[in-house]
């Protein structure tokens, strides 16, 4: 990340590359991993990223803002519509476009679907094959071939989200891609995403590296309180959204032990993320259609 916020001499480049792929391709990991900043939330479970979180990454002369979609699958409820549907509507807007698929299935009829897809939407992507570090040498020519054999990809790629191994050379390559213009951001700005929704971002990987077996996607967070303190500090307050009451009992835990332990990990994380000291507050409410709420879900920076 460059230090000088201001522009640099000899032409500069500025764009917008949207990350797209299904469910656990790995785009949340990519994004963290060229930006160097943990910007989106990273789980085992499908289906985290919720809304379009553009991360700014600076490669040279050129300022690539990474649009992390969410994963791409078939809709039930209202919050799966928006989510589909802003996965969509990031790839359309931008100048660049990587599908991110994991190598080791090959060619799922999952890929297939968003490949027809992205073939309407007269969108020329590159493909990114990720998770080599996880596959045998000898498989990769193959899946890749297998990949260019249904689409017209502008460039392949063999990347791993996890080790860095192939990112730079895509970093380097989309950079290229950029159009010629001034930058859209300050230099050391690492994500236009507010440092709300960050908070809660950090709060909600917490309950699902904690609480995945119990609470399968039935929770979300919101920061209701962002107050500045004087000595530097800040004091948040965030709100735990379930669907039951036996769901808000896992949350407490016996005695209140599980959302003290919730809070602490989730205020670590944001003194590590924030570098400052961070009071956090949080508290559990039964909501039982949040995620049929269209207002809430603008809230979460969902189109609906």
């Amino acid at each position: 990340m460059m230090e000088d916020a201001s522009q640099p001499d000899g032409p500069t480049r500025a764009g917008f590359c949207a990350i797209i792929g299904a469910p656990n391709a790995g785009k949340s990991t990519l994004v963290n991993e060229l930006t160097g900043s943990k910007v989106s939330i990273v789980s085992h479970k499908v289906q985290t990223t919720r809304a379009r979180i553009r991360a700014i990454v600076m490669e040279g002369n050129a300022q690539i803002v990474l649009v992390d979609t969410p994963g791409i699958f078939t809709p039930r409820r209202a919050l799966d519509r928006a989510m589909v549907a802003n996965a969509w509507g990031g790839a359309g807007d931008a100048d660049a476009v990587v599908l991110l698929v994991d190598g080791r299935p090959g060619l799922t009829p999952e890929a297939k679907e968003i490949i027809a897809h992205l073939a309407q939407t007269r969108t020329r992507p590159i493909l990114a094959i990720n998770k080599i570090d996880l596959m045998p040498r000898e498989r990769l020519l193959d899946v890749a071939a297998e990949f260019n054999g249904t689409c017209p990809f502008e460039r392949t790629f063999m990347v791993s989200a996890l080790t860095g191994s192939g990112t730079q050379d895509l970093l380097t390559y989309l950079a290229r891609k950029m159009p010629e213009g001034p930058w859209l951001y300050p230099a050391d700005q690492v994500a236009d995403v507010q440092l709300r929704f960050m908070a809660a971002e950090m709060t909600r990987e917490v309950i699902y590296a904690r609480l995945h077996e119990e609470l399968p996607y039935a929770s979300t967070v919101e920061t209701e309180s962002w107050e500045e303190q004087k000595n530097g500090s800040v004091k948040i307050g965030q709100v735990i959204y379930v669907q039951r009451d036996s769901q808000k009992a896992i949350v407490l835990g016996k005695g209140g032990q599980t959302i003290k332990l919730l809070g602490q990990k989730a205020r670590e994380e944001m003194e590590r993320q924030f570098g400052r000291k961070v009071h956090l507050f949080l508290f559990v409410k039964v909501r039982e259609n949040w995620a049929d709420d269209k207002e809430r879900l603008r809230n979460m920076g969902l189109d609906v």
